[in-house]
């Protein structure tokens, strides 16, 4: 569907992005995660061709998408509005979105309005920073796009409404299938929604990965010091805690069978990290530089 090859973006002498290579698939909800300032925004503003990259491609069903409607229409981006947008009425902007869109659906954007009790007779600025999001938020859910990406899709939002929200996402994807790319910082709320993770540092992908896949390869260890120790010195640890003569450390990697047969005969708890952890603790491990993406 969307393929990124060799992509850089400067400005100026400062880096933001290099050599971003991905390949995003058909219906499938994407987390792309990184620190503020990692490059995330730059990465959906370069895809919805809102700016110029520096070198490498873009390309919607093999077509560039810049300078290209018909991609376009295909894909919507959520992020705060620009100023001049915020001077117009709601009702106006959704009827905007209506034209721009071409897989909009008008009954289930009324349906959304109704749902999260919007004024659209309101400027958008005189809306709360809350109900602004809002706004995004129902243009991107109408708008059925083939690609719907949300940057920070719940600032402002106080979590009954941010849950709201996720649930509406899961329902209407469900129902409606398409390619959801979501960039957050707010990890531990959103971790059930993704089937596959992006995460950015330093100007570049550092994992990129299917949710059940990073699953698999990732254990809380539990037992004695001196036991724990022998099992993980080949391991990448991403996680520590100690408790007396008790260590608890979270890996990421295979286990042979050996190893497993090790850790039952010596009485070594072992569980999954759930996911909220496991995306925190890897996502706080790359920006440290203490992860890479190889595979044990």
């Amino acid at each position: 569907m969307l393929e990124i090859k060799n992509l850089n973006k400067s400005y100026g002498k400062n880096k933001v992005l290099t050599d971003i290579n991905l390949n995003i698939e058909e219906n499938k909800i994407y987390g792309l995660l990184g620190r503020n300032g990692a490059g995330k925004t730059t990465l959906l503003n370069l895809i919805s061709s809102q700016i110029l990259r520096s070198a490498g491609e873009i390309k919607l069903d093999n077509e560039d998408v810049f300078e290209n409607s018909k991609a376009m229409e295909d894909i919507c981006l959520v992020k705060d509005f620009p100023n001049s947008v915020k001077e117009k009425k709601v009702k106006d902007i959704l009827t905007l979105a209506k034209i721009i869109y071409k897989n909009w659906d008008e009954e289930y954007k009324d349906y959304l309005v109704k749902e999260f009790n919007l004024n659209t007779k309101k400027k958008l600025l005189k809306l709360s920073t809350g109900n602004q999001t809002i706004v995004g938020l129902v243009i991107g859910l109408a708008s059925r796009s083939r690609l719907t990406m949300f940057d920070e899709p719940t600032l402002g939002l106080d979590a009954a409404m941010r849950y709201k929200f996720y649930n509406l996402l899961l329902e209407d994807y469900e129902k409606n299938p398409r390619t959801i790319i979501v960039s957050t910082h707010l990890i531990d709320e959103v971790a059930n929604l993704f089937e596959e993770v992006i995460i950015i540092n330093d100007e570049r992908i550092k994992l990129k990965d299917e949710v059940n896949a990073l699953k698999e390869r990732s254990y809380f260890l539990s037992g004695r010091e001196d036991l724990i120790n022998s099992i993980i010195k080949d391991k990448k640890v991403i996680h520590r805690e100690e408790f007396g003569s008790t260590k608890i450390v979270g890996i990421y990697g295979n286990l042979t069978e050996k190893e497993i047969k090790y850790i039952k005969d010596n009485n070594i708890e072992i569980s999954n990290i759930p996911l909220q952890k496991l995306f925190i603790y890897l996502t706080e491990n790359i920006m440290k530089g203490e992860y890479s993406n190889g595979r044990n």
